[in-house]
């Protein structure tokens, strides 16, 4: 711990940079996969055939194993930011589609209607109604989508990606030297925080953004 301690105090600066790199391709990837998402689960989820295939087809980008994702993006972008934030979006597409899906499927037929009766177009009853009382569904959903992009980030060093996987990277290929652990429990350590952090205001958002009758 001794050695965590030094390493941390006397590379605060650097630290702090791959953090706010860490974070901020973190939520850049999550805010575009949600307005995908969010755009696939509204144009499918009046049917079923087309919800099982937006559904489906995330499902089998989310097995892809992120090694083998990163190696296959590298071709359209090259290495760097744009294949990491490529791959974030990717795999947090799943969640975010079929949590919008389910959020809108359960909504009560009869508010719709109600919506409809009092002069409300198709567009204004989605904005105001249905999206409203799916939020917390696709809020979720971006909670969970956070978490997993998180950690997916810290592997993207393997493409020269942003962050704090870099650090870890670099310790794990000095292992035998004094800084190696230090600088690999700290990428980790700061990622896991990080995450709790994120989550964190995520939940604040949902208080925030949602009525207490939705709730």
């Amino acid at each position: 711990m001794r050695g965590l301690w030094d390493y941390v105090t006397s590379h605060q600066s650097q630290l702090l940079f791959d953090s706010y790199q860490h974070v901020s391709a973190v939520v850049q990837s999550v805010l575009i996969a949600t307005l995908i998402g969010v755009a696939v689960g509204v144009l499918t989820y009046r049917s079923p055939l087309a919800a099982n295939l937006a559904t489906t087809t995330s499902s089998i980008i989310l097995t892809v194993p992120s090694f083998a994702l990163l190696g296959l993006l590298i071709p359209l972008f090259g290495l760097g930011v744009a294949t990491s934030i490529a791959a974030l979006v990717l795999y947090s597409l799943l969640p975010i589609i079929r949590n919008t899906i389910v959020g809108l499927t359960a909504i009560d037929p009869a508010l719709t209607d109600a919506a409809r009766g009092i002069g409300l177009s198709r567009m204004g009853t989605l904005g105001r109604v249905e999206i409203r009382l799916a939020w917390p569904s696709i809020l979720s959903a971006m909670r969970m989508s956070t978490q997993m992009s998180m950690g997916v980030l810290a592997i993207a060093a393997y493409v020269k990606g942003p962050g704090l996987g870099n650090l870890i990277f670099a310790g794990l290929a000095r292992v035998g030297s004094p800084t190696a652990l230090p600088m690999a429990l700290a990428g980790t350590l700061l990622i896991v925080i990080l995450a709790l952090v994120l989550d964190a205001l995520l939940v604040l958002l949902g208080r925030l953004t949602t009525s207490k009758g939705v709730r």
